[in-house]
C-alpha cells in the first residue's frame, strides 16, 4: 500500500477547491460566523453524541475496518488518528468531522454494499476531507442551514449577515471540496477502477444485480454528461440543480459522474505521478478555517453590529430548543 511519509494536503487539493474557499472568506460575515460557529457548537457535542449513539471501531470491533483505518492513516500521514464509527442506517454514506477530535463516521448500508476495497476507498476520501482541513466548514454550512430552518422567519437579522451569498458560496466551497477527498482516495489505493466503482454503487448500486453493472459503461456516461454543456440551457438546469432552484435543497456533493470526470483527469496527469515518485510538498497546511484574527479596526462599528445579531441569534436557538 502506497505511503507519503509527510506529505501536506497542498501536494493534492484540488485548485477549485482552494478558489472556492477564497472565494468563502470574501463574502461579509463569513469570520464572524466562523467565530460563533466554533465557541458554541462544535466539536464536543458532536463527540458526546457519537459516541452515546453509535458503535467505535477498534481492534475488538470491527476489527476489518479498524485495519483499513489505520492503514489508511499512516498512508496519508495523518495524526492524531480519527476515530471510526460505524453507525445504524441503511442510507449508503459517510462523513468526516472534527479537528482536534477528528472522527469518521460510516453508516452500515455503506457497509453491507461495498467490499474492502470499496470501504478503504470510502475512508481514504473521507480521511482527505480531515487531512485538508474541511471538516469545520462542512460543519459550519450545515449548521447554517439548520439555524435558518429552525428560526424559520425568526432570524434575527440572519438573513442579513448570512444571506443568499454565503449560503451559495459554502455550498459552492463544499462541493469542489470533494475533488480534493477523491484525490487522497486515489492516493491511498493507487486504483483509478476501485474509487471510481465505488462512486458508481453511490450512484445507483445493488447488491443484487451488481454483476449487471459495467465500470466502463459508467465512465461512458460521466463523458455523455460533460457533453450536455454544449447547450447552454442545460448548463442553467445543472447550476439550478446544485443551488436549490428546482428541488429546494442546495446538493452538498458533484454529482457521481461529475467526480468521476475530475478524477480521471488528475489519475493521468503529470502532478499525480510526481506524487506516486514521491516528489511532493511536504510543508504543513494551516487548518483551512482561521477564526483567531480580529476583525479590522476600520470596520468596528459594522463588525459589532453583527457581532449583535449573531448573539441574538444564538439566544433565539437556545429559547426555542429549551421549549421544545
Amino acid at each position: 500500500m502506497p505511503a507519503y511519509p509527510g506529505i501536506s494536503s497542498d501536494a493534492f487539493r484540488h485548485p477549485l477547491d482552494r478558489e472556492a474557499e477564497q472565494a468563502l472568506r470574501s463574502v461579509p460575515g463569513f469570520d464572524l460566523v466562523a467565530r460563533k460557529f466554533v465557541e458554541f457548537m462544535y466539536e464536543r457535542p458532536q463527540t458526546v453524541y457519537l459516541m452515546g449513539n453509535h458503535i467505535q471501531v477498534g481492534p475488538r470491533q470491527y476489527a476489518t475496518l479498524y485495519h483499513i483505518l489505520r492503514e489508511c492513516v499512516q498512508s496519508l500521514d495523518l495524526s492524531p488518528e480519527p476515530t471510526l464509527f460505524v453507525c445504524q442506517n441503511p442510507v449508503v454514506n459517510s462523513y468526516a468531522l472534527g479537528e482536534e477530535r477528528a472522527c469518521v463516521v460510516v453508516n452500515s448500508g455503506l457497509l453491507d454494499l461495498m467490499d474492502e476495497a470499496e470501504l478503504r476507498s470510502v475512508i481514504a476520501h473521507e480521511l482527505g476531507h480531515i487531512k485538508c482541513g474541511h471538516t469545520t466548514l462542512i460543519q459550519m454550512a450545515m449548521w447554517v442551514m439548520s439555524a435558518i430552518e429552525t428560526l424559520g422567519d425568526l432570524t434575527m437579522g440572519l438573513g442579513n449577515l448570512v444571506g443568499s451569498s454565503l449560503l451559495y458560496a459554502f455550498y459552492e466551497w463544499r462541493r469542489k471540496a470533494e475533488l480534493s477527498a477523491d484525490r487522497a482516495a486515489l492516493l491511498v489505493t493507487d486504483d483509478f477502477q476501485t474509487v471510481t466503482h465505488s462512486m458508481m454503487r453511490l450512484a445507483g448500486g445493488s447488491q443484487r444485480y451488481s454483476h449487471e453493472c459495467s465500470l466502463e459503461e459508467f465512465i461512458a456516461q460521466s463523458g455523455r454528461y460533460r457533453e450536455l454543456d454544449a447547450d447552454g440551457l442545460n448548463q442553467v438546469y445543472k447550476f439550478l440543480l446544485y443551488n436549490g432552484g428546482m428541488q429546494g435543497a442546495f446538493l452538498s456533493h458533484p454529482f457521481p459522474v461529475e467526480r468521476v470526470h475530475y478524477l480521471q483527469e488528475w489519475a493521468n496527469s503529470a502532478e499525480y505521478r510526481q506524487i506516486r515518485a514521491g516528489h511532493y510538498r511536504r510543508s504543513p497546511t494551516p487548518n483551512a478555517v482561521d477564526v483567531s484574527p480580529a476583525p479590522p479596526t476600520s470596520n468596528r462599528s459594522e463588525v459589532e453590529a453583527l457581532q449583535r445579531q449573531i448573539e441574538e441569534l444564538q439566544q433565539e436557538i437556545n429559547r426555542i430548543r429549551s421549549q421544545s
